[in-house]
């Protein structure tokens, strides 16, 4: 079986739920912070080929939110993953990947078919 990654950021809510979920179930992973790591351009070009850059960005984040109107508008892949990039925690969390396999956000029901 391939490894289980979970990224995302250590003290969000949604990610320390995720993780308790592994835990509790006794699915080895391997947990990368973007706080401490970052994350590259080339692997959320890499995710955004997968799962599209919509699905990546979280709009819904108070750091997106705080953005200005004229850096939110008009976003494109490229802005998109430039502003990812330079403030990871913008990125929808946690991203789970197995092998090429990835799912984005936690909903319990959707981690156990993508564990089974």
């Amino acid at each position: 079986m391939a490894t289980i990654d979970i990224f995302g950021i250590k003290a969000c809510d949604t990610m320390k739920k995720a993780r308790t979920f592994l835990e509790t179930r006794g699915v080895p992973h391997v947990f990368h912070d973007y706080k401490l790591e970052g994350v590259t351009a080339e692997r959320l070009r890499e995710w955004a080929g997968k799962v599209g850059w919509e699905k990546l960005l979280n709009r819904s984040g108070t750091t997106f939110r705080k953005l200005p109107e004229a850096a939110r508008a008009d976003l494109d892949e490229g802005r998109a993953i430039a502003l990812m990039v330079a403030q990871p925690s913008m990125i929808k969390r946690p991203v789970l990947t197995r092998g090429s396999d990835i799912l984005v956000g936690f909903k319990p029901e959707e981690w156990e078919r993508f564990l089974a």
